[in-house]
């Protein structure tokens, strides 16, 4: 049965693109033993991030940077090997009178440029069981057939995963369509955007106690709901089977459709 709560869609999205770059371009190339478990996380600041599923067992990332008008080659592709498995980052040139650009994993490290119209586009290929982190500012970030976590952050751009683990997605100007064989997250989830839609799909059962907000569009559920508090065309809150951990979605421009896949 799906629960069907309709709103208005006001306006166009506007999604930010990145121009296409000239033919200059540096490649960089990294592979290494990762253990299921343990995460490959990428870091970028202009440009797209695309994983998929490695057949061979050995974790690989493709970095190729292009340009208009700066010096690729300004801009350095760090590997950082960690206890955790290994952030991958592409720093660019420290902006004068800010702190130093480094590359470290999670929350650590800084990123910033300015005036440097370099793109640094990533491929990865995921082993079996490894989890993957994909972080960038203006682009999009795809993970797909993975069978680890994933996790994808943007700014400008779109985020579409798809993985036996679970997932979770943060942007502004873009859609997240994600597809999980899991949903246990350890502390909950988090699906945000502004100017997009949020389209979720499970293949198994979901537990969790949803909030979920958009100012202009619709909200959707594979999932019979027990109502619990807010109740809106634009905003519910309610609880999906058992209930328990959190799932948090909010959207401005966009519509949120949980999905059960067969």
């Amino acid at each position: 049965m799906r629960t069907f709560i309709k709103g208005v869609l006001l306006g166009s999205l506007a999604l930010l693109g990145l121009a296409p770059q000239a033919a200059a371009q540096n490649d960089f190339h990294w592979s290494g033993q990762l253990s299921p478990g343990q995460t490959i996380e990428i870091k970028g600041i202009n440009g797209n991030v695309h994983a998929i599923s490695s057949g061979s067992g050995i974790a690989e990332v493709t970095a190729t940077k292009t340009a208009r008008r700066s010096d690729p080659n300004e801009i350095r592709i760090e590997a950082v090997p960690h206890a955790s498995g290994v952030t991958i980052c592409a720093v660019y040139p420290s902006e004068t009178g800010r702190s130093l650009n480094t590359c470290e994993p999670g929350s650590g490290g800084t990123q910033s440029t300015r005036n440097n119209d370099t793109v640094v586009n990533f491929t990865i290929h995921v082993p079996q069981g490894v989890a993957f982190a994909g972080r960038t500012v203006n682009g999009d970030v795809e993970g797909e057939s993975l069978t680890g976590n994933a996790d994808a952050k943007t700014v400008n751009g779109s985020v579409k995963l798809s993985t036996t683990g679970t997932a979770t997605a943060n942007t502004v100007n873009g859609s997240i369509t994600a597809t999980m064989g899991r949903a246990d997250w350890a502390q909950g989830a988090s699906f945000k955007t502004v100017n997009g839609g949020i389209t979720l799909s499970f293949g198994g059962d979901l537990n969790a106690n949803v909030k979920a907000e958009t100012l202009n569009g619709s909200i959707e559920s594979d999932f019979p709901m027990t109502v619990t508090g807010v109740f809106s065309p634009r905003r519910l809150q309610g609880t999906i089977g058992a209930g328990g951990q959190p799932l948090n979605l909010s959207t401005v421009n966009g519509s949120i459709r949980l999905l059960k896949t067969q």
